[in-house]
């Protein structure tokens, strides 16, 4: 089972790599359109800005590229900036149009007393869609987060889970083929291996 890692120029690709590899999976990094339909699962990774992001996807077509591959029911994670870049817009240094796979905006935190910005460390998830096939056979607990900017979903039914830090954050979106995590599974301990296994299962279980 081949899973496509897009590259774009602004990914973890590495740490990503080396988990689906832990997993038992094949990988290719790539920026390669044809390569990526063919793929069995793909991974969106991300670190940086969300404008500069959507920039580089757009100046390689990988935005194109990466839609069809949602639209054509191949199962989709984006990861921490890859997860924000699947929503409508982004407010990081002005509006920027994101993918908009999923209907929301993505936010920058309100400052709060107590709370820094990053919002960096470990956070409990609170699970809100058990019948998710992403959470299947899952206890809730700690997942490590990076981030200054936190997602805001439309509709409630994409949200899979959040975490508190002053307030209830999106920590986990799905729409049928498409997910998103915005902290980094890869560096979350046994729970986000096992959620990162869990998404990868998902086109084994339909060939």
């Amino acid at each position: 089972m081949a899973v496509a890692i897009v590259d774009y120029g602004m990914g973890n690709l590495h740490s990503v790599s080396k988990a689906v590899e832990r997993l038992g999976y094949e990988y290719l990094i790539t920026g390669d359109a044809a390569e990526i339909w063919a793929a069995d699962s793909v991974i969106l990774p991300g670190v940086g800005a969300f404008g500069d992001a959507m920039a580089h996807l757009r100046e390689s077509g990988l935005d194109v590229v990466v839609k069809q591959s949602a639209a054509g029911k191949q199962p989709l994670l984006g990861i921490c900036l890859g997860m924000q870049l699947l929503f409508s817009r982004g407010e990081e240094y002005g509006v920027h149009e994101g993918l908009d796979i999923l209907p929301g905006e993505v936010l920058r935190f309100e400052p709060r007393d107590g709370y820094k910005v990053p919002h960096m460390g470990w956070n409990k998830l609170s699970f809100r869609q058990l019948g998710s096939p992403l959470l299947e056979g899952l206890d809730e607990g700690h997942v490590y987060f990076v981030h200054s900017y936190h997602a805001l979903v439309e509709q409630q039914q994409d949200l899979l889970a959040v975490t508190d830090y002053g307030q209830p954050v999106t920590a986990i979106v799905g729409r049928d083929n498409v997910f998103g995590m915005q902290f980094h599974p890869e560096k979350s301990g046994e729970l986000g291996i096992r959620l990162l296994g869990n998404f990868l299962k998902l086109k084994a279980e339909q060939a």
